[in-house]
């Protein structure tokens, strides 16, 4: 690695923005922790900033020389907010910038696709990071977490379609690199762990860690959508839906070795991820 300037992490309470602020902080990095709430991450100055408030972008951005970028949360067009942002951020002397997008979302493809396919114009260093479904989906404030802890459920339209699920902590030493790395990958890197899992068999496998039992539902398209629709928006919840749908069909049945071959280590199994889980608990 090399020495950098200044990181701004934009959503750097999220779950890889909070973990790549964290990783680049002890590494000695000076990293600027950007979100609408004040974040304690150590050694990070926090700065607060709200991609629906253009005022606050411009001292984000003051001494930054590179970016980490989490798109608005629920947004089908974010593009509109972040392709004027960026636009800013390499004039006010951002190099490289470094996004955060989805394996289930190519270059010109919906959502933060267009961001993505913009990003090597404005940029000569850049990567963009398509991790397949988080590990932590399934802990913490997620939907499924959630109705894992209170129902005993997963909700899906997967049907037994299988995704290479990834832990998020090897998402942000994957961001750690592309940000810092002496060359920028100055490609898209697609992430997964070590192995596909049908949502069929992280049930079971959640039943066995936890003693209680977890099953899963499946759901049609439709019916899914709906469900979503209750709690973001509508052209959001069928993109979501549309997603489970691609699942079921085969479109995440895929494990890559970027982790590894970025990060000298092997990604985290889902067993890994949830004796870490539980240790903590515990701890």
């Amino acid at each position: 690695m090399t020495t950098t300037g200044t990181t701004l992490v934009i959503g750097a309470t999220g779950t890889t923005g909070s973990r790549t602020a964290a990783r680049l902080s002890a590494s000695g990095h000076r990293v600027r922790a950007a979100a609408r709430h004040a974040v304690d991450i150590a050694g990070a100055e926090p700065v607060t900033f709200d991609w629906y408030e253009p005022t606050t972008h411009a001292p984000a951005l003051d001494g930054a020389d590179r970016v980490y970028l989490i798109p608005p949360v629920g947004d089908a067009d974010p593009a509109a907010v972040m392709l004027p942002f960026l636009r800013q951020a390499h004039t006010a002397g951002v190099h490289r910038a470094v996004l955060l997008s989805s394996s289930a979302i190519p270059a010109g493809g919906p959502a933060v696709g267009g961001v993505h396919r913009a990003l090597p114009g404005l940029f000569e260093q850049w990567a963009v990071l398509r991790p397949s479904w988080f590990m932590q989906n399934f802990t913490g404030t997620h939907a499924h977490a959630v109705s894992i802890r209170e129902e005993g459920a997963i909700w899906t339209a997967a049907r037994s379609g299988r995704v290479g699920f990834v832990d998020a902590e090897d998402i942000a030493a994957v961001a750690v690199h592309a940000l810092t790395d002496a060359h920028a990958p100055n490609t898209d890197l697609v992430l997964t762990g070590p192995e596909t899992l049908s949502y069929d068999d992280v049930a079971a496998t959640l039943t066995r860690f936890t003693g209680r039992p977890v099953n899963h539902h499946h759901l049609s398209y439709e019916v899914m959508r709906g469900r979503l629709a209750a709690h973001v928006p509508p052209e959001f919840a069928s993109m979501l839906a549309g997603m489970d749908r691609a699942i079921a069909e085969g479109a995440e049945d895929r494990v890559t070795d970027t982790v590894q071959r970025l990060t000298g280590r092997p990604a985290s199994s889902f067993r890994d991820f949830l004796e870490r889980e539980l240790e903590r608990e515990k701890g």
